[in-house]
């Protein structure tokens, strides 16, 4: 076994780049010709069934709004109910045939299976689920933390509030051959520093729905979603102004107008704004050097904060 494993660490990477060399080129040249037939072959969403979680502000919010102009009936779901209310009357106004609000707490499993039931009385089906419901919390260094009880919400949301809202949603989506919109973060792999628990939770959500694209396969259709930096509220609350200014940041009705493309286009990933994709690609490649400028560029400028009592 010894033996195997070592010729495996001498052969295997040098033969995978040969192997890499020889397809890339042909790869990449069915890849754009699969992208035409997409763009081509858009889905048309009206009159479409699409649950929206966090939709009550940012990207959720304007998500609604391009679905609205789209001509899809909404379930949106918020904790905060009068400001849900008001994006559900808008979406109307653009074209929403029908848009009902429920008011849910993400992070409790009961009321993730309330909502989507709810969502399925009332429409009698479900098209799109998008996992949208998100917190960052404080921002503060790992080594400020005495105890964790006042983060756990991070997990809770951002992550197994996606699961639990798939969990129930999934039979509902088989039926109708629908789809998954997860909105993750490019934190999954921009390693921020003071943000280490949102990072872990962007990262754990879309390892979850990669897999779960596994086991679907074509019954249910996953596009997973990595913005930049955008403006929404999460964004002037949470982030430092130095990480702002360093990386411009797009506005929330373009971000949400690109993902209603891809996901209409049947994308399995949308990095967005397009431009982000180069920091993945640095980081894999020179991950010393990118850790290096994260920690040399932002460390400094995050608030100190007293230590827990």
């Amino acid at each position: 076994m010894y033996l195997l494993h070592k010729f495996l660490n001498i052969v295997l990477l040098p033969l995978n780049l040969v192997v890499l060399l020889f397809f890339i080129p042909p790869f990449l040249i069915l890849k754009f010709l699969w992208s035409l037939k997409r763009s081509i072959y858009s889905e048309n969403v009206s009159g479409k069934v699409v649950l929206i979680t966090g939709a009550s502000s940012g990207i959720g919010e304007h998500v609604a709004y391009e679905y609205a102009k789209r001509g899809a009936r909404l379930a949106l779901v918020a904790r905060r109910e009068d400001r849900l209310q008001a994006v559900a009357d808008k979406a109307c106004k653009l074209g929403s045939p029908e848009g009902v609000v429920v008011h849910a707490d993400v992070s409790k499993v009961e009321e993730c299976k309330r909502f989507v039931n709810e969502t399925v009385k009332h429409f009698g089906r479900l098209d799109h689920l998008v996992n949208n419901a998100g917190v960052v919390l404080q921002l503060r260094l790992f080594e400020d933390f005495t105890h964790f009880s006042d983060i756990a919400s991070v997990m809770d949301i951002n992550f197994w509030g996606s699961v639990h809202s798939t969990h129930y949603a999934v039979p509902h989506l088989k039926k109708s051959k629908g789809k998954i919109i997860v909105i993750a973060s490019a934190a999954q792999w921009f390693t921020t520093p003071g943000l280490s628990f949102y990072n872990a939770s962007k990262a754990a959500q879309v390892s979850f729905f990669e897999t779960l694209r596994t086991e679907f396969g074509q019954d249910i259709g996953i596009t997973i979603v990595t913005p930049g930096v955008i403006e929404s509220e999460m964004t002037q609350e949470f982030l430092p102004k130095v990480q702002v200014n360093w990386m411009p940041a797009e506005t929330t009705k373009g971000c949400a107008k690109a993902i209603l493309d891809s996901t209409c286009s049947g994308d399995k990933y949308l990095i967005e704004p397009s431009w982000v994709k180069a920091t993945f690609w640095i980081k894999i490649l020179c991950r010393e050097e990118f850790e290096w400028c994260l920690r040399s560029i932002l460390v400094n400028n995050i608030p100190q904060t007293s230590k827990d009592s």
